[in-house]
């Protein structure tokens, strides 16, 4: 395979498992230096309340996956709450390397209520919703820093859904809007510098949590379509986490990658764009997963759908007819 990624140097920020790690990985296996950021270590371990602490899974188990795809892992535990670690960070990768080229931030926060306005106090929501954002700003800020040196550079915000409609719960939409503005305001004010920023939503990924949940491994995955929330999810559609981890290495390899600025992509259309498949060799069987969102839309879905009926208006991304070179 070729190394499109030789000489270029990543931070992977949330590396320790699901899309970190294949972002990592795929990254590794187009030739790139990746530092693997998480709170999970082997020297030190999560603590935190984090719901994914405590999980065997840890940022030096995801370098060494990348150095035996065939880049250079290297793993750095860091906590993006903390601005002295951020600092530290990237500090760290301008002594050792005098250049960063791509950032894909997935860090993620607590999980969402799914409470609607008036059930969730607003000190509640709050919480959630800097314990998601800030993060990604200091890192985002740190990172572009870096970045300017050599006036080039990609970043990447991993979200759900490729619109801007209402994510179906009112902090949850504050987050996932929050981030997708996060894009659009680095794309904004970073374009003219060479750099470029990009959302990636990926589609039903088999993490390691899920895989867990349904009793399967990796390798015996089909499996679990035999359980009837498993295929109501939509499971024969679903993807790895290297699907997306290709999807981004594939961006951070094109060379006029800033026609992309500011955009929000899905794994499903970058695959067909860039030619891209699973490890497997394969591509989810989208037909599956959309016929399970369609039957998810008349049954757990239906509140949110209902709701939306009160609403006069659709929001929606539109591309612009002309973009600066």
């Amino acid at each position: 395979m070729s190394k499109p990624l030789s000489g270029r140097v990543a931070v992977v920020a949330g590396a320790t498992r699901g899309a970190g790690r294949g972002i990592a990985r795929m990254l590794g296996e187009v030739g790139a230096t990746v530092y693997c950021t998480g709170r999970s270590s082997r020297a030190q371990p999560n603590v935190s309340s984090h719901v994914s602490a405590g999980r065997p899974e840890t940022i030096e188990e995801t370098a060494e996956m990348v150095t035996a795809g065939g880049g250079a892992g290297i793993p750095v535990r860091v906590d993006h709450r903390a601005e002295d670690q951020v600092v530290a960070l990237f500090e760290r990768i301008g002594r050792e390397q005098n250049r960063l080229d791509v950032l894909a931030m997935v860090m993620t926060g607590q999980p969402a209520s799914w409470k609607n306005f008036i059930e969730e106090a607003p000190a509640e929501g709050r919480t959630f919703v800097e314990g998601w954002i800030w993060p990604h700003v200091m890192t985002a800020w740190h990172g572009a820093k870096l970045m300017l040196q050599h006036r080039t550079g990609l970043m990447v915000e991993l979200v759900e859904q490729d619109n801007i409609g209402y994510h179906g719960a009112f902090y949850f939409d504050m987050m996932e809007t929050l981030l997708k503005r996060l894009v659009l305001g680095l794309a904004t004010d970073l374009g003219m510098s060479g750099i470029t920023a990009v959302a990636v939503a990926p589609g039903f990924m088999r993490t390691e949590a899920i895989l867990e949940g349904f009793g399967v491994t990796e390798a015996n995955c089909w499996d679990a379509l035999s359980h009837p929330q498993a295929a109501a999810m939509g499971w024969g559609g679903s993807e790895t986490p290297c699907f997306v981890g290709r999807a981004v290495a594939a961006l951070a390899a094109d060379a006029d990658i800033a026609r992309k600025n500011g955009g929000i992509y899905t794994t499903r259309e970058l695959s067909e764009e860039y030619g891209f498949n699973d490890i497997d060799g394969t591509r989810p069987d989208y037909a599956v997963f959309d016929a399970a969102l369609e039957q998810a839309k008349k049954t757990f879905l239906a509140p949110s759908i209902d709701a939306g009926r009160f609403t006069s208006v659709d929001w929606k991304l539109a591309p612009k007819m002309e973009v600066a070179s």
